[in-house]
C-alpha cells in the first residue's frame, strides 16, 4: 500500500496558476502509475491526468489538455500538476491516485488503489 497527501491548491484568479503536488510513501513508488482526479460539489470524480511508471508517458482529459501538464519525479516520492490557464470551471477538490498498471481503464476512478485526502483549488472569476 502506498499513502498519498496532496498538497499546492488554493484561491487563484482566472488565468493564473498553480502547482499541485503528491507526496508517496509507504511503497515502491515507481510501481505505480499516478493520476489525478478532481471532484467539483455535487459532481463525479473525473479523470485529469495520468503519468506512467517512468514519466515518459502521459495521458490528459481533453478539458485540460493544452493547460495542464503531469509529471514525476522518482527520486523525491513525488508528482505534480502543473496547471495554467485556471478558470472558474477547474474549481474542484484534486486527489491524486495510485495503481499498478496503465490499461484501458485509467479514466474510471473506481479503478484507483489508492487516494489521498485531497487538496481544493478554487479559481475565481
Amino acid at each position: 500500500q502506498v499513502q498519498l497527501v496532496e498538497s499546492g491548491g488554493g484561491l487563484v484568479q482566472a488565468g493564473g496558476s498553480l502547482r499541485l503536488s503528491c507526496a508517496a510513501s509507504g511503497s515502491t513508488f515507481s510501481s505505480y502509475v499516478m493520476g489525478w482526479f478532481r471532484q467539483a460539489p455535487g459532481k463525479q470524480r473525473e479523470f485529469v491526468a495520468l503519468v506512467s511508471w517512468s514519466g515518459s508517458t502521459t495521458y490528459y482529459a481533453d478539458s485540460v489538455k493544452g493547460r495542464f501538464t503531469i509529471s514525476r519525479d522518482n527520486a523525491k516520492n513525488t508528482v505534480y500538476l502543473e496547471m495554467n490557464s485556471l478558470t472558474p470551471e477547474d474549481t474542484a477538490l484534486y486527489y491524486c491516485g495510485a495503481r499498478g498498471r496503465i490499461g484501458t481503464d485509467f479514466r474510471k476512478y473506481d479503478t484507483y488503489d489508492n487516494w489521498g485526502q485531497g487538496t481544493q483549488v478554487t479559481v475565481s472569476s
